[in-house]
């Protein structure tokens, strides 16, 4: 496949993607998607031409010289051929802004890259959504009182009913830009493709981070007075959660439970045989499951507390994702004091969408734990 043809390839996506995003939500302009879709066709002709032309050369020569297929590579050329050409066919709102929607082995690759570094995501519950808003509806947690003794003949009583609660999700965006020196541009596909991926990589993660922190922390924090303390949250305040409870700490708190010992000097925190990086908390007569987060994403405290999370943050939280992560570009456009022209520089802008909502506040302890007071 020449350079020309995956041009054409990714312009083509680019013309689909946009007329079909004209055909949603509250601000639909069929005129223009049907516009961008003749465009997408004339390009597509053309790309049947060349398709002929190519195969009528190729066989000039002999078949074995033409045994590689299109792989992933091609996918990220024609990612990396669109950066080039600026995305300029992509025109909303003026001639040099626009819009590209990340191809599917580009997704892939990003997926990938955040699985290399931590992320809460694994933690939590998660789905995927298509539309902007909805609700999921769950069955509370409830007392039985069982039935009543009724006598031969007599009239039998009522039980109470389950209980149901409704969680609602609205999608929220997440955006931020990365400057690109068009220089870069200019060089080498995996340096395109690396820049802007390692980038939207780190962003999500640290995105998602922060807002699954940001409703851990609306729960009141509990002060932990020692070993006995995160017993009594394990043993009583999360006795629903018995089968799945974990402690979730910081490397400042994995090296204080590091310290722990028995009566007879036997530490309490064990690896896990079948799990070497794993490790557990003896708790009484229970082995609790311990994950650590590093102190860049779940810091200790100016004062010295260190942070537990103790429960099921599974059962706690919910990420609703619409899994639309995107990029948009200018080599025009103006950021407070940074000018993208006068600087001979390209602006990326990645965006994610998703919404982070609390399923069941019980779910969790957060407590704060001071190791020279425990």
């Amino acid at each position: 496949m020449t350079k020309k043809m995956r041009e054409l390839q990714a312009l083509i996506l680019a013309k689909v993607t946009e007329a079909k995003s004209l055909t949603e939500g509250e601000t639909k302009d069929i005129e223009k998607a049907s516009a961008l879709l003749e465009e997408a066709d004339a390009l597509e002709k053309e790309l049947d031409i060349l398709a002929k032309i190519e195969a009528k050369e190729k066989a000039k020569v002999p078949e074995a010289d033409f045994e590689k297929k299109e792989t992933e590579t091609d996918c990220i050329k024609a990612f990396a051929d669109a950066a080039r050409a600026r995305f300029k066919t992509m025109n909303e709102t003026t001639g040099a802004d626009g819009g590209y929607t990340v191809p599917e082995d580009i997704q892939t690759m990003i997926n990938e890259y955040k699985e290399a570094r931590f992320s809460l995501r694994s933690l939590i519950d998660y789905e995927t959504v298509e539309t902007k808003s909805g609700r999921r509806t769950y069955k509370q947690r409830a007392q039985h009182t069982g039935f009543t003794e009724v006598a031969e003949g007599g009239k039998k009583t009522k039980v109470a009913a389950p209980k149901f609660s409704i969680l609602e999700y609205k999608i929220k965006k997440y955006s931020g830009y990365l400057p690109v020196t068009n220089e870069l541009l200019d060089d080498s596909d995996a340096a395109i493709v690396s820049t802007v991926v390692s980038w939207l990589g780190e962003e999500s993660i640290a995105t998602e981070n922060t807002q699954i922190l940001a409703k851990v922390n609306t729960k009141s924090s509990t002060a932990l007075n020692g070993l006995e303390d995160i017993k009594k949250a394990i043993n009583v305040t999360l006795a629903a959660f018995a089968g799945t409870v974990k402690i979730i700490t910081n490397s400042d708190g994995l090296q204080y439970l590091d310290t722990l010992v028995d009566g007879n000097g036997k530490p309490l925190l064990k690896p896990d045989p079948t799990q070497p990086l794993a490790m557990h908390l003896a708790v009484g007569v229970r082995s609790i499951p311990l994950v650590i987060i590093p102190n860049e994403v779940l810091p200790t405290t100016g004062s010295g507390e260190l942070p537990f999370i103790m429960g099921d943050l599974r059962e706690y939280l919910k990420e609703f994702d619409r899994e639309q992560l995107t990029i948009k570009q200018s080599d025009v456009a103006t950021v407070g004091d940074f000018n993208a022209f006068e600087q001979d520089m390209t602006i990326f802008a990645g965006s994610m969408r998703a919404d982070f909502v609390v399923k069941d506040s019980a779910a969790i302890v957060r407590g704060t734990l001071t190791p020279t007071a425990a």
